[in-house]
């Protein structure tokens, strides 16, 4: 069981990028060029390391090596967006690993790129980038390469002493949970479960109980042993539940219109614990858009739109704009899981004004995006 913020470390210690690892200080899949860049590197490493993990660490200065984190990222379908792009792709993990200097809300990014022993390429076009293309680590850039090449496998050695020495013990586990419940969230209601006499996850978050079942909010749950986060959100709800064998975390977010919210389930994600001392991770999208009147709907949208030509303007906003403004991220959501679909592309123009005009509402902002990810790749 490898401690990932250990092997976190040790891949910043060993040395400058290389053929088997990578550090970017953020990665964009919001964007084709995001896109095509990330894929790009998946698929570098991957032809690179036919025997032996690679990885990305994300959140990382290039020059300096500081760590200085990323929002947390929990798009449980990137791997439908490296099968789309890419022939022979590799199973690949995405996981949010805690740093203790970190602020609450910010990560490091680990990728890990498990080897396939096979020529990995690009399947179609994407960005400036053509389809049947092949890429191959020199160094620590990843360069295109013609199709006639040999892979050859000169990592695994280093790359196991490395994995080795991030090898948990009782001591991180314990000095993990310890952080976890006395320093990193003194101040909400914390719970600890171990499974399988292996793993311990810690979860926090203020409790609401309603018609006698508990939410939580301001959640943050972590599997301890591997220091990795399962989930975190300042904003949205959860509802936990667990048996000896797995972990249940299911989303909530709280949509509506003119006062009249309502909680609607939008993941399930479901981590069963296994007695050969490993685990496996599933998550299942539930959201049903909720649906609203159509009339309604434009005059919110017409709103929103008008909000934004006021930011770009500088021009002050009254205190019933203010109101709307703080919502503008969520009901432009609404607008667009009922066929507005232009409301999406006004979403993406508005963050640059959002997150100069308040952070709140800049966190919101960012929150909405998550759903809107989710739902896409479903």
């Amino acid at each position: 069981m490898i401690n990932k913020r250990l092997l976190i470390k040790n891949l910043l210690a060993h040395n400058d990028e290389s053929s088997f690892y990578d550090k970017k200080r953020k990665i964009d899949l919001g964007s084709k060029e995001g896109k095509a860049k990330f894929l790009k590197h998946i698929c570098a490493l991957s032809n690179s390391n036919p025997a032996n993990n690679s990885y990305i660490v994300i959140g990382v200065e290039d020059e300096t090596n500081e760590i200085n984190g990323v929002d947390f990222f929990d798009d449980s379908k990137i791997q439908n967006l490296v099968n789309a792009y890419l022939t022979n792709a590799p199973l690949i993990n995405y996981e949010n690993v805690a740093f203790p200097n970190l602020p609450p809300d910010k990560v490091v990014g680990l990728v890990t790129i498990r080897p396939n022993g096979k020529i990995t390429q690009l399947r179609k076009n994407i960005w400036k980038y053509w389809g049947g293309s092949i890429f191959l680590r020199d160094g620590s850039i990843s360069m295109p390469k013609d199709f006639d090449i040999e892979i050859k496998d000169v990592n695994s050695e280093i790359v196991q002493a490395i994995e080795n020495n991030a090898k948990n013990n009782i001591e991180l586990t314990l000095d993990g949970v310890i952080d976890f419940i006395n320093h990193r969230h003194k101040d909400l209601e914390s719970h600890y479960k171990v499974f399988k006499e292996l793993f311990v996850v810690c979860w926090a978050g203020t409790t609401k109980k309603v018609k006698g079942n508990t939410f939580y909010s301001r959640v943050d749950i972590e599997l301890i042993n591997e220091q990795v986060r399962l989930f975190y959100s300042a904003l949205d709800e959860v509802s936990i539940s667990f048996s000896e064998d797995e972990f249940k975390i299911v989303e909530y977010v709280h949509l509506g219109l003119n006062n009249q919210f309502k909680y609607y389930p939008l993941e399930e994600l479901t981590i069963q614990f296994k007695e050969n001392g490993g685990h496996h991770i599933e998550s299942e999208l539930v959201f049903e858009p909720p649906q609203f009147n159509k009339k309604t709907l434009h005059h919110i949208y017409n709103t929103n739109n008008a909000l934004i030509e006021k930011l770009k303007k500088n021009i002050p906003l009254i205190a019933s704009e203010e109101k709307d403004l703080a919502n503008l991220p969520a009901t432009y959501l609404i607008c667009f899981l009922n066929d507005f679909t232009e409301a999406k592309s006004k979403l993406f123009e508005a963050k640059p004004l959002l997150k100069n005009y308040n952070s709140q509402i800049y966190q919101s902002y960012k929150e909405t995006i998550r759903i809107l990810r989710k739902v896409k790749y479903n």
